[in-house]
């Protein structure tokens, strides 16, 4: 089942600095407030979950379905609706918001966003393939991809052979990143290190699927301090 999650923006990268003087680099998020437009039950639709409304659009942007949609739920319009496949929906409701305030006590989660195009690409960039000889019997290939199909049989290239070709500009999911920071009054959220996309693109954020047990760089300062705690009362 689906997690609730939330759309953001990425701002940029920076670096946080903790107590020991470690430096560690963060992606800067501005995170939206999004308004759940609607509820929706087994019985009428043979799944339970809940539609999440992001960002603003103009009235004039709409089509007339769309108008009637938000006219009927009484809310604004928003630019964006998600759907989230929940389990128990009693206790969410029509109207109410969601922010930051979903990611309280949560160490890890997983983001998914567009990474960036980089355009026609050769086989190497775009699959880390080693090319060909640089030397002996290889002549004004070696950056080629090599062989590419058969003779006779089956005589055709099979489908997703990895080629030169359009490389980046596809939707990528990262997981279990690390949450440095929240910040609910600037509604930022602060990353440990990288995550796709360019400035300005949409992220989708939500808690972390797998159950991670490794420590957070705050809960690895607590045990260096209480280690060195330990140490200065032995040697007294």
């Amino acid at each position: 089942m689906e997690k609730l999650a939330l759309i953001g923006k990425k701002i940029g990268m920076s670096r946080e600095f903790f107590k020991t003087g470690q430096s560690v680099p963060v992606t800067i998020l501005k995170m939206e407030t999004g308004r759940i437009i609607n509820i929706i039950n087994k019985e009428n639709r043979g799944y339970s979950a809940v539609q999440v409304g992001f960002g603003k659009i103009k009235n004039s942007k709409l089509t007339k379905a769309m108008k009637g949609y938000f006219a009927k739920k009484n809310t604004e319009p928003k630019k964006k609706l998600k759907e989230f496949r929940m389990e128990n929906i009693e206790s969410f409701k029509e109207g109410n918001e969601i922010g930051l305030e979903i990611f309280e006590n949560v160490k890890f989660v997983d983001v998914r966003s567009k990474t960036i195009g980089k355009g026609f690409a050769g086989a190497m960039k775009r699959h880390n393939f080693g090319g060909l000889r640089a030397t002996h019997g290889v002549s004004v290939s070696h950056r080629s991809h090599g062989s590419t199909g058969q003779r006779q049989d089956p005589g055709k290239v099979f489908k997703g052979k990895k080629m030169a070709g359009h490389m980046g500009d596809r939707i990528r999911t990262i997981q279990n990143i690390e949450v440095v920071k929240t910040d609910r009054d600037n509604n930022l959220l602060y990353l440990k290190g990288s995550i796709p996309g360019s400035k300005n693109s949409e992220v989708l954020i939500r808690k972390s699927v797998k159950n991670i047990n490794r420590m957070s760089i705050d809960e690895k300062i607590e045990q260096f301090e209480k280690q060195k705690k330990t140490a200065d009362k032995k040697k007294k």
